[in-house]
């Protein structure tokens, strides 16, 4: 059981680390502010095609792929905000950080609800 909620943990992680490096990965490419990193590519390609290894070798737990999806949007929201924090010429990021707080929420009801 404990190995069990282990891995869809990791599952998890590897999720909201596919997010932030697929938007660092764009704002690196489309960007002209942020200044240009080969590490978000290889971040993104390194977490993606770990997800796609235990997506063909483990069976996903039922309600797991919508808590995979809230934290891959996580990790985009947040790089997101992060990046207008920093570079506050892009934008504003009351909206994407008004959209990870309620993700977070409604992640720790479907947490709760599956007693992780």
């Amino acid at each position: 059981m404990t190995e069990a909620t282990h891995r869809d943990k990791g599952t998890l992680l590897l999720a909201f680390i596919t997010g932030l490096s697929l938007n660092g990965s764009f704002s690196v490419l489309f960007s002209s502010l942020v200044q240009f990193s080969i590490f978000p590519i290889l971040a993104l390609a390194l977490a993606a095609w770990c997800l796609h290894q235990r997506y063909l070798n483990r069976a996903m737990p039922e309600g797991m792929p919508s808590l995979a999806a809230a934290f891959f949007l996580l990790g985009i929201l947040g790089y997101s905000a992060i990046v207008r924090v920093e570079y506050p010429e892009i934008g504003s990021n009351f909206i994407p950080t008004v959209l990870m707080v309620a993700l977070v929420f409604w992640i720790g009801l479907k947490m709760k609800k599956r007693r992780y």
